[in-house]
């Protein structure tokens, strides 16, 4: 019968989980838990486990909204705030401090450490499901930045080029008597075929533009950029700027 076949399934799968599933004490008061589930950089993940009178505190100590920070994730967005917080109720889990942390009690310990291993997952993904949602994001992340640190900008402006195409590109920054004209294209997804294009379009642009403009290139890496983007971009004298790292830009966009 089919019933006993997905039973058996189901015992191979509780065996593995239990098999894969390391405990460790680190301190007095604290047990951490490797899981066997993957995070978007093949890592097992782990929570802590806190015991305090007949109640248990499970956390992922900070790894995963940390993570996504340094990597370039942003969550001063508001679309992004949404996502987070519609997942963390969803799963009935509390942020402190950028921390993911759930109480249990002995009698519902393991839904409630399900719980947090799925809201963890979620969240590490949810910004890579869907690369419209990705861009979109990320644009307005860059967005953000701008008017954060004042950088005056006109956005979605069309070029043209000398093939007579028109070109869109996601900001211009115009001349001042510091710097020459500025355009910047922002990447959500660097890989090979958005570099191809981006220096397509500025090699069919450049020369119709004011002498000195420059074209930087916002890499989006909050996964690994290949190099061999980053040394394409810089081979026809484009600007690679990882987003982690465009505070070393910052003055050459403000002035």
């Amino acid at each position: 019968m089919i019933t006993n076949d997905i039973n058996n399934i189901l015992q191979k799968y509780y065996h593995w989980l239990q098999d894969k599933t390391n405990i460790k004490q680190i301190d007095s008061d604290w047990v951490e838990i490797t899981t066997p589930y993957l995070d978007r950089h093949n890592d097992c993940l782990q929570i802590y486990v806190q015991k305090k009178d007949n109640t248990y505190i499970l956390t992922d100590d900070g790894n995963i909204i940390n993570d996504l920070i340094n990597s370039g994730c942003e969550l001063t967005n508001p679309k992004r705030k949404k996502i987070l917080n519609t997942t963390l109720a969803g799963f009935g889990i509390q942020l402190l401090d950028n921390t993911l942390t759930v109480q249990a009690t002995a009698d519902d310990f393991a839904p409630k450490k399900h719980n947090l291993i799925q809201a963890m997952l979620a969240i590490d993904d949810m910004f890579y499901l869907a690369t419209p949602h990705v861009t979109n994001l990320f644009f307005e992340d860059v967005t953000n930045w701008f008017d954060m640190v004042n950088i005056r900008y006109t956005p979605k402006i069309k070029l043209s080029g000398t093939s007579g195409f028109d070109h869109q590109f996601d900001f211009i920054i115009p001349k001042s008597n510091k710097e020459n004209e500025r355009i910047v294209q922002v990447i959500s997804n660097p890989n090979k075929d958005n570099a191809e294009t981006l220096v397509f379009k500025w090699i069919d642009t450049q020369k119709e533009r004011q002498e000195g403009t420059e074209l930087f290139a916002l890499l989006n890496d909050a996964k690994v950029v290949p190099s061999a983007v980053v040394a394409a971009l810089k081979n026809y004298n484009l600007n690679p700027v990882f987003w982690s790292k465009r505070n070393q830009i910052q003055s050459k966009l403000v002035t």
